[in-house]
């Protein structure tokens, strides 16, 4: 085919109309649209072990982060069942028992200062209890909690 034939074959086609090109244009972006929305939905699919799969590990991971979550309590309730003491004293923590009092306390504790204390404080649920010592010596002892924090002052 000659130059000359081209040249007249592509005269003898239809002129491109605006219906034309807007009809070409509208499926193109239709076919566009169908083509990226498949592949999305394609890559959605699955099958079923695999779905099965999915769920059981991530029941999984649920089961283990509840045990840990469990174990952190049981941790910080086993760390709460302790008296702690500032001040002069050998032994900071001892364990809590149901029936430690404040002077078996200080007994198990080591008290180390060179006199009587002049001042000892209770601090439970972060409110300082002032103790008076000369009632401590006296005999009247006061029961403690697990968590207390008892302030020895010379």
């Amino acid at each position: 085919m000659t130059n000359d034939e081209r040249i007249t074959k592509s005269a003898a086609r239809k002129p491109i109309t605006w219906r034309r090109r807007f009809r070409d244009s509208a499926l193109g972006l239709l076919s566009l649209f169908v083509i990226s929305h498949s592949s999305l939905t394609l890559t959605g699919c699955v099958t079923k072990a695999t779905a099965k799969a999915q769920a059981q590990t991530a029941f999984l991971a649920g089961q283990n982060q509840a045990m840990m979550r469990m174990q952190q309590q049981q941790l910080q309730q086993s760390r709460g069942a302790v008296v702690s003491f500032v001040g002069p004293i050998t032994n900071p923590n001892i364990p809590w028992t149901t029936d430690l009092t404040l002077a078996r306390a200080i007994d198990q504790a080591g008290y180390t200062g060179t006199a009587e204390p002049s001042r000892i404080f209770i601090v439970r649920n972060g409110q300082a209890i002032q103790v008076d010592t000369k009632q401590l010596l006296a005999g009247q002892d006061q029961p403690l909690m697990p968590g207390d924090v008892i302030q020895i002052m010379q």
